[in-house]
């Protein structure tokens, strides 16, 4: 093997080596360092609009920061306030609805069992004494072993709940220290974001600092692309819902789609968690139209997402629709429903450093080329 191999071979190992040491110690830190990672993107979202107040209502930075910080916070808080509100109204109207509407299931149940179940009972319990010992004690057996597998199941699903309660207690006062770090962090980064910029122009190579600009500022229109698209996603399908709902005369309709809008973060799991429970209520409850209306709702729900995602996508983030259409299926089929989140945004990382040249520096590196 010549030299020129064996290097380009050792270049290769110690690229991957360093890709390989990298990603392990950026999960190891961020597992450490997660709330000012957290305040980080918050400062970097909310930047934009501290200039806005910085240096249209010539504020000090420090006062534009506070300013904005509250801004976010009350528009946060104002928002959960209204979603508890709407809950506690569309509660108490459950409240007064479920009652008669258990009622009815009741009632269906019981005619259901009494027009079905029974005589299906009668004709198995005959068929069964026709039946010799041995076939019998297997059918017991099998019935008996069935029986054990769900109550040990039930049983189980039961002992995790319980468990996961305390979990979640004290996972309380870790959120209200996280939540305090990162204000706090929120705001030094943000009130010295360019001062922190003009530090890290210093220490790095100007050949990084020409990538990592091209690759931050691609980031940065990939990632507002994203959200855009999402927002608009949900925005189409609240607007969808409501006049399906309004149509078929639902009674608070404007907070179930405000729900249903929310749910729909969770692409393809998030609309059905309130559409298939419910159309299945109405069919046993007797109101086969609403069970219908509903049914042709989700489906053009169902269909205008899968039809409209791959293309605001690829408009907002500057992916092609296929390219992208391949990177939610495979992000879906790798990692499940955050897949197809982070399908698209490793896309996107992959083509910002692939139009920096990073791949091809890499690859004269491996070669023994010179920039």
């Amino acid at each position: 093997m010549s030299k020129h191999y064996l290097y380009s071979s050792l270049r290769f190992i110690l690229v991957v080596a360093i890709a390989i040491f990298g990603f392990i110690s950026l999960y190891y830190i961020s597992t450490l360092t997660y709330p000012f990672l957290i305040a980080f993107a918050i400062a970097f979202f909310m930047n934009p609009l501290v200039n806005f107040f910085e240096q249209k209502a010539r504020m000090p930075r420090s006062l534009a920061v506070i300013f904005v910080l509250i801004l976010l916070l009350a528009i946060v808080a104002g928002l959960v306030t209204l979603l508890v509100a709407e809950i506690v109204s569309g509660t108490q109207y459950l409240a007064t609805v479920i009652p008669d509407h258990l009622q009815k299931l009741v009632s269906y149940i019981e005619q259901f069992v009494a027009s079905q179940l029974i005589p299906l009972y009668n004709q198995l319990a005959t068929i069964f004494k026709n039946l010799d010992t041995t076939q019998q004690d297997t059918i017991m057996t099998n019935i008996q072993s069935v029986g054990t597998k769900v109550a040990t199941t039930v049983g189980r699903f039961i002992e995790d709940i319980l468990q996961n309660i305390p979990v979640l207690l004290s996972w309380l006062p870790n959120f209200a220290t996280v939540f305090i770090f990162s204000l706090l962090a929120t705001f030094f980064i943000s009130k010295d974001w360019y001062r922190l910029q003009a530090m890290f122009q210093k220490i790095l190579p100007k050949k990084v600092q020409m990538s990592g600009k091209t690759i931050f500022a691609d980031l940065k229109k990939a990632l507002f692309g994203f959200i855009k698209a999402q927002v608009t996603l949900i925005s189409i399908t609240t607007l969808i819902v409501l006049v399906g709902l309004l149509v078929l005369r639902v009674e608070y309709a404007i907070t179930i789609a405000l729900i249903i809008g929310i749910v729909d973060i969770l692409p393809y799991l998030g609309t059905g968690l309130v559409f298939v429970p419910w159309i299945i209520y109405a069919a046993m409850s007797g109101n086969v139209h609403l069970a219908i209306g509903l049914g042709v709702l989700y489906l053009v729900v169902l269909v205008q997402r899968q039809i409209m995602e791959p293309k605001l996508l690829s408009s907002n983030i500057g992916l092609d629709p296929l390219a992208t259409l391949i990177a939610l299926f495979v992000g879906f089929k790798l990692i499940g429903f955050l897949g197809l989140i982070v399908g698209p945004v490793l896309l996107v990382i992959i083509r910002t450093l692939h139009s920096a040249n990073v791949f091809h520096d890499v690859w004269n590196f491996i070669v023994g080329k010179k920039a």
